[in-house]
């Protein structure tokens, strides 16, 4: 897609028949997210990260994958992804403190 650095939102709204807690089956995409190191930013709607395009795809499947494994039945996935042909896309650049 790009060499340079990203940014990727991604919702997971996890599907659950037995009445599992949505907010306990995030958790587990979130943890993935915090595990993998990259640069992020966890808001009420999103999780947002930093960094170069494989690497953060790879991680988005991951915690959807984890999702499932903690007991979903479906997920419902929407990513929003920012990225330039020609320089990286940061979290600095952006004005987070309006």
């Amino acid at each position: 897609m790009t060499p340079h650095d990203i940014t990727l939102g991604i919702q997971i709204v996890p599907k659950s028949k037995n009445g599992l807690d949505t907010y306990k089956l995030v958790d587990h995409a979130i943890d993935v997210i915090i595990e993998s190191g990259v640069k992020h930013m966890i808001t009420p709607f999103e999780t947002v990260m930093e960094g170069p395009y494989e690497k953060l795809v790879q991680i988005a499947e991951k915690a959807q994958k984890a999702v499932l494994d903690a007991g979903a039945d479906e997920c419902l996935v929407y990513y929003r992804i920012h990225y330039r042909k020609d320089g990286p896309v940061t979290f600095e650049e952006k004005n987070l403190d309006r």
